[in-house]
């Protein structure tokens, strides 16, 4: 019964996952107890939960499998900065340190952080099968082609593989410094937004605009060939060499500099995002096609940051290139971690894998959770008002008259998520039917940009009366149209606040009947909720069903812009009290905004500085 510690650190999203005998026991990212967005620090919290969940010390781990080669990725760096040299100097000498000190002592540091108890071998997977195996292994198929996108592994930018049984071959790669994750990034940042989190921002912003960038994109920045593989004219970017990623020849192309973060974002922003969008899109439908082609296999599995690109998947899977595509929820570096041990698992060590009619990643909610009595404990001990109710149907009778009334809510219930989503039990909540609802969440819960669309939670037997949906998508990774019946149609005044420069007016505009998850596109990322995945969210779905008739729920992450996603009660209140959210649920606990302390300008400055807003 091998037990496996898989480990992502120093680059994106630091993470540890525990994998025993083939079982995913525990997962999580280090951020989420650092509170330091994105940490990138050895996740030693993360390997502590992991141990503690399991209920095993470090000796009785087997083996300590990290997710990438760091001496192929310094091999990387050398090449690429002897390459630009001496342009990239400042670049060079500003990462050196850190490889010297750190990355290149790899063995060193992990065995230290696991207090020198840990004395059995360490394996290095490399980077895209670390991706590939976070996909294909839990996903529901015995065989399976497998896609793996981001910005940069080692050397890989993108491969096509194939999965069969227990063993993964990736059989294609695309290399540095061509990427389509780079060429994203590139257009993120020229956007305003910051890189690494700021694409989510642009694929949310696409819809407002016009691709009419694309052809000049693919005429002078790209060489799309029909298989997906690219070239990229590097004399317009600069990541190989600076600490930006695009130079002043990708400014005059676009009429302009780079916009400044903060600023007023302009219709050419807008047009830039839908250009990039629909480019990506073309892209990955011919990889897809490509891999079809190689592997004859009649599913898909995805992972790697472009992975998270939700509203190319949902074209993917309209396509019909593949009968089915399955997305881990984790696609980026931290999910590397759970990739690294499952790899080792099955395709090293041989064990086998007997696939079943789901996913076995059971629903992402690998975190860590905080019983009744942790909670009623806590509650006393800061003497925070609250009223407890002994049974569930009760509280959930309650929490949607909440919602229903249009409050918004704050959930905590269950294990934490894995990966950048909430999917129900560390999330913000609230009543689709309402109006203003996404730019009130957006601007005075989580204080971001109004036109950043939020999710929409609904039952899994009910999804088809709401979008062009049949399949589970429980991890809210893939776009589908709004049904045409619940369409609104505009009046005259209405249609003219579609073309306003002032995206705040456009947000406001009803589209359809579930007016607060409807993007302008007339489209939602999709949650679909059942009762084996999701327990008591499930259950609160239905009883505001019963209240309203509406089986849909805003869902949007637990945190404010800036902030980690919440993993404890502690965080949970802290964020409560600095925003504008009007009750927050604590397991079976309920704590409505009036009753507690109302927070003094210098308080509320002090508790959102805390949040380290970017």
């Amino acid at each position: 019964m091998p037990k496996i510690l898989g480990i992502s650190a120093f680059y994106h999203d630091s993470a540890a996952a525990l994998v025993v005998d083939g079982d995913i026991v525990a997962a999580a990212q280090e951020e989420r107890f650092t509170r330091i967005k994105h940490d990138h620090e050895f996740p030693v919290n993360a390997v502590d939960y992991c141990l503690r969940e399991a209920g095993l010390t470090p000796e009785q781990i087997d083996y300590v499998v990290f997710y990438d080669k760091p001496l192929l990725k310094f091999d990387r760096l050398l090449e690429t900065y002897l390459a630009y040299a001496p342009a990239g100097l400042r670049s060079f000498m500003m990462a050196m340190p850190l490889w010297l000190k750190t990355k290149l002592h790899l063995p060193r540091e992990i065995r230290k952080a696991l207090k020198g108890r840990y004395k059995k071998p360490i394996a290095f997977t490399s980077h895209h099968e670390s991706h590939a195996a976070s996909t294909f292994f839990p996903s529901p198929y015995d065989e399976a082609a497998i896609l793996t996108l981001d910005g940069v592994g080692e050397w890989d930018t993108a491969t096509i593989g194939h999965g069969k049984g227990n063993k993964i071959k990736l059989i294609k790669a695309l290399h540095f410094p061509h990427s389509l994750g780079l060429l994203y990034s590139a257009f993120t940042y020229f956007c305003g937004f910051r890189v690494n989190s700021g694409e989510y921002k642009l694929m949310g912003l696409a819809p407002y605009g016009e691709p009419k960038y694309a052809d000049l994109i693919l005429e002078k920045l790209i060489d799309l060939k029909a298989d997906g593989s690219m070239a990229m004219d590097m004399s317009y970017f600069s990541f190989c060499e600076g600490l930006t990623m695009t130079g002043d020849k990708f400014a005059e192309l676009f009429g302009g500099p780079a916009r400044k973060p903060e600023s007023a974002i302009t219709q050419r922003e807008m047009d830039l995002a839908a250009s990039v969008q629909k480019v990506t899109e073309e892209a990955v439908l011919r990889m897809a096609r490509h891999a079809k082609e190689l592997t004859g296999a009649k599913y898909l599995c995805l992972a790697g940051g472009v992975a998270l690109n939700c509203v190319a998947n949902g074209k993917l899977l309209r396509s019909g290139i593949f009968e089915d595509i399955f997305v881990t929820p984790a696609s980026g570096d931290a999910g590397g971690a759970l990739g690294a041990a499952l790899f080792t698992h099955h395709h090293l060590l041989d064990n086998p894998r007997s696939p079943g009619g789901r996913d076995s990643i059971k629903g992402s909610l690998l975190g860590p959770k905080w019983s009744n009595t942790e909670i009623r404990a806590f509650l006393a001990e800061r003497k925070i008002t609250h009223t407890y109710f002994d049974t569930e149907p009760e509280l959930l009778q309650n929490v949607a008259s909440h919602m229903a009334a249009g409050k918004v809510v704050g959930w905590f219930q269950g294990r934490m998520e894995f990966g950048p989503r909430a999917l129900g039990c560390r999330s913000i909540i609230g009543d689709p039917r309402n109006v203003q609802m996404q730019s009130q969440m957006n601007v005075r819960v989580k204080f971001r940009e109004s036109f950043r669309p939020f999710a929409p939670c609904v039952l899994r037997e009910d999804v088809q009366d709401y979008f062009d949906h049949d399949r589970d998508s429980p991890y809210m990774l893939m776009v589908a149209p709004v049904k045409k019946e619940l369409h609104i149609d505009l009046a005259p005044e209405q249609a003219a606040l579609m073309k306003d420069p002032d995206l705040r007016k456009r947000v406001n505009v009803p589209r359809s009947t579930i007016p607060a998850v409807t993007h302008v596109d007339m489209s939602a990322r999709v949650q679909t909720v059942d009762e084996e995945r999701h327990g008591r969210y499930y259950r609160l779905i239905k009883e505001f069903k019963r209240q309203t008739g509406c089986a849909v729920i805003i869902n949007t992450s637990f945190n404010v812009r800036g902030e980690p996603i919440v993993c404890s009660p502690e965080d949970a209140y802290r964020c409560f009290l600095a925003c504008d959210m009007d009750v927050l649920v604590l397991e079976n606990a309920v704590l409505l905004r009036e009753d507690q302390p109302q927070l003094d300008q210098a308080t509320r400055k002090k508790y959102m500085e805390s949040f380290s807003l970017d």
